[in-house]
């Protein structure tokens, strides 16, 4: 939203300056974007008065001028043609910078005489096109500043450009008034009355307008007046100054004057040519296929239930968002039709959007213009159009009636220390909403018609809290709610998410934030993709579904690293993965993904490609810091998007699975793109049993006094048999005298045969109570022999 600061004070009385203006503004929460200040650029332009104007001696078209300034009579040599002794001009002395030529005037020599600044055209000081000659000043002083003269002469051409930002629920600011209305209930001035007269029907209108039934909730109320005898033509120069700095094209003044209101006070307004017009205007749906030319010079299709404007002939205009290049007013016309109605905004929003049509009055209605102010639009062009284009005015032609919007919320002065945080006197409150348009009756505070946005109680303290100024507003720590130590606030899943988060950072993981949505084959080769998790409004197709896990982002995290040449790398992410669309159908999991090398190459040989067992000690340090149990077991079966035989389950018994580690599975990896081999983990906090004893002191630490005795055995098994089942299964022996259980030595072929093993294994044995006699070492480690070849068959190697 763009107006002139002379525009803000055709409604605003006022002293302010243009920063105290673009301050308020900012802090009402209307955000100023910018101001264009011609003034900013033109202050070090002065006035001067030429004495004289001889030739040069060594150029004929050159003028060697003595010119009286502030600073004494000053040689400037000039090549414009109108260069001559008694005309008062604009002088850019030396040091002062020309912005049409881009260049800081310095003292120099043209032909060898010497010139001491500039005498200026318009375009050198982007003023106009104009550069024919320089500037002519019918009066003023040598000395005087040329912003000055200009403010006084001609102020349009100094005139701060001021551009806000409008959230979508203030359609009130789209208009110059509600943008005054705002700062001077800020205390920035006074608000001035711009109301008109009715103006007095001279002749009944031989155009009259209906609306079908079936378009009343689109069309609630339709206002036209037909307007003989006028005279179109150039609009008045201040008007087309005003459309001019905000960016638009004066057309003509009938034209000009519907984007005035439009910008005015938001009240969009058509224009038909009467004489164009065949028969009556009808306001219906389109039954689909019409064509229409519209003024911005394309041909549109509607589509069915679109309102339009229809006469005897055909469709004339899109209702609400653009007039038809049939019945368009031109410089020939004398007769015109000007309709204000009122259009439903989200009705316009689906025709704007189908279109494709982006106009002022399209975004204006969309968000909501004033109803009320429906028939003194009408009133206020119709004056305008009499008083400029002159003519005479019908009755007014009405159809429908005006939606009542009235509503109202009591006021509770009290509310704002409670929502707020502000103490503000009653009287203040409430001679802010009086100021704003509100009308108040007791504690009943009456909601203005151009104010769609106040919808109860909270909003009337906004209101109140925003003209105060929020930047008022103190920060006080909260009360204690009890004394001593505060009690602590995250749950015990919170506690381990922030765990596992630090620990991960800790082992060298940089952490990812990755959306929850990710595309549908990505989905389903983790176990999603179905109907269960799709989104019926995705950002994007490449964000259709919920992520059933973390690794798919970690992997695609992965894959554009090593588009750009990071090879090695170590990532991590915590958060929610979803098995369906229902609430609890989530689980917060632990993710880390490990590619490429430990590390750089060196001299020595120590780096190489990570393996397994790096994010199988990452998983259980990262368990081991929420808490998880020390003995945990190994087993296989994991989905299949891990490699078959080179990832474990990480499990309390068979079905308490705290996490999987592993190699991702190679077919996975091409479909993501991703150069592998890539290890990963993935935990689930929500699964480690919570302690017996919540509290912050440590458990006492146990250390057995006594001798620790260690076995070693050797057996011999068939090739196919995994060291993680021998190792089970000799844990499973003595589960409390059995402290670890460790693989020491593989042994493939000579006298063991084809098909056979040998696999050597080292059994610790802790006891805790009595030291260990022979007996009982050696009835543990019958139970190991017998428990391993029950298991995988095995026989002790001899």
């Amino acid at each position: 939203m763009k107006f002139t600061l002379s525009w803000l004070k055709d409604h605003l009385d006022t002293t302010a300056s243009i920063d105290e203006i673009t301050y308020a503004l900012t802090d009402l929460g209307l955000e100023v974007e910018g101001v264009e200040n011609p003034a900013a650029k033109l202050a070090d332009f002065t006035l001067g008065y030429v004495q004289s104007a001889e030739k040069h001696p060594d150029a004929d078209r050159l003028n060697v001028c003595q010119v009286e300034t502030d600073e004494g009579v000053m040689q400037i040599i000039c090549g414009a043609p109108n260069a001559r002794a008694g005309i008062t001009v604009v002088v850019a002395k030396p040091g002062v910078y020309v912005p049409g030529i881009d260049t800081t005037i310095g003292v120099g020599k043209i032909r060898g005489v010497e010139s001491f600044g500039m005498m200026a055209s318009e375009r050198e000081m982007e003023l106009s096109e104009e550069h024919d000659g320089i500037i002519e000043l019918p009066s003023g002083k040598p000395g005087d500043r040329f912003i000055d003269w200009l403010a006084e002469n001609d102020p349009a051409k100094v005139d701060p450009v001021i551009e806000i930002a409008i959230t979508p629920n203030r359609p009130d600011a789209l208009g110059v008034r509600g943008i005054a209305r705002d700062l001077a209930a800020r205390g920035l001035g006074k608000l001035k009355p711009r109301d008109c007269d009715a103006v007095a029907d001279s002749f009944a209108s031989p155009i009259s307008v209906s609306i079908d039934d079936d378009t009343l909730d689109g069309c609630p109320v339709f206002y036209g007046r037909l307007i003989k005898g006028v005279k179109n033509g150039p609009s008045p120069q201040w008007l087309q100054d005003r459309l001019r700095a905000i960016g638009l094209r004066s057309i003509s003044f009938l034209v000009d004057v519907t984007n005035f209101f439009t910008f005015d006070r938001n009240r969009p307004l058509h224009v038909f040519d009467a004489d164009k017009v065949a028969g009556n205007l009808r306001v219906h749906r389109a039954k689909g296929g019409e064509e229409i030319a519209a003024l911005d010079e394309k041909t549109y299709t509607l589509q069915e239930g679109q309102m339009v404007i229809s006469d005897d002939s055909g469709v004339e205009s899109i209702a609400g968002i653009m007039g038809g290049e049939a019945t368009g007013v031109t410089e020939e016309t004398v007769n015109v039709f000007v309709e204000s109605a009122y259009w439903d905004p989200v009705q316009i929003a689906y025709t704007g959007r189908a279109l494709k049509i982006n106009s002022d009055a399209r975004y204006r209605f969309e968000r909501g213009v004033d109803p009320a102010f429906t028939p003194e639009g009408l009133e206020h062009a119709t004056r305008m159009i009499l008083d400029h284009a002159g003519g005479e005015a019908s009755e007014v032609v009405v159809a429908g009636q005006v939606p009542d919007t009235s509503r109202a919320y009591k006021l509770d002065t009290a509310r704002v220390q409670s929502l707020v945080g502000m103490t503000i006197p009653e009287s203040d409150q409430r001679e802010t909403l009086t100021a704003l348009g509100f009308e108040l009756d007791g504690d009943m505070a009456q909601v203005p018609s151009w104010r769609p946005d106040v919808q109860g109680e909270a909003d009337l303290v906004e209101e109140v809290a925003r003209i105060a100024s929020l930047t008022q507003l103190e920060g006080k720590p909260l009360p204690r709610l009890t004394t001593g130590v505060p009690r602590p606030v995250l749950s015990p899943m919170q506690r381990r998410v922030v765990t596992a988060r630090r620990t991960a950072a800790a082992l060298g993981y940089n952490e990812c934030v990755t959306y929850s949505f990710i595309d549908q084959a990505s989905a389903a080769l983790f176990g999603g993709g179905t109907d269960a998790t799709r989104l019926e409004n995705p950002i994007s197709s490449d964000m259709s579904h919920m992520r059933p896990d973390l690794l798919p982002g970690l992997l695609q995290a992965a894959a554009r690293n090593q588009a750009r040449g990071f090879a090695d790398m170590a990532l991590f992410e915590v958060g929610p993965a979803f098995s369906g669309g229902e609430p609890g159908e989530e689980q917060v999991m632990v993710s880390g993904l490990l590619v490429g090398r430990t590390g750089p190459r060196d001299v020595h040989g120590a780096a190489r490609a990570v393996d397994v067992f790096d994010v199988k000690a990452d998983a259980e340090a990262v368990l081991a810091a929420i808490g998880a149990p020390a003995k945990v077991q190994i087993l296989r079966g994991a989905d299949e998007w891990w490699h078959p035989g080179r990832h474990g389950k990480i499990c309390l018994g068979p079905k308490k699975v705290l996490g999987v580690f592993g190699e991702v599975h190679p077919r996975v990896l091409a479909a993501m793109d991703v150069k592998g081999p890539a290890m990963a983990f993935t935990l689930y906090p929500a699964e480690v049993p919570l302690p017996r004893k919540s509290g912050a002191t440590r458990p006492a630490l146990q250390i057995s006094d006594l001798q620790a005795v260690e076995r070693d055995f050797a057996f011999v098994v068939d090739a196919d048999v995994e060291a993680l089942a021998l190792v089970n299964a000799a844990k499973g022996a003595d589960k409390t005298l059995i402290e670890d259980v460790r693989v020491f030595d593989e042994f493939i072929g000579g006298s063991l045969g084809e098909g056979k093993k040998s696999l050597a294994i080292t059994v610790r044995l802790q006891p805790s109570d009595k030291t260990l006699k022979d007996a009982d070492i050696e009835a543990v480690a019958a139970k190991v022999v017998e428990k391993v070849t029950k298991a995988t068959g095995g026989v002790l190697r001899g």
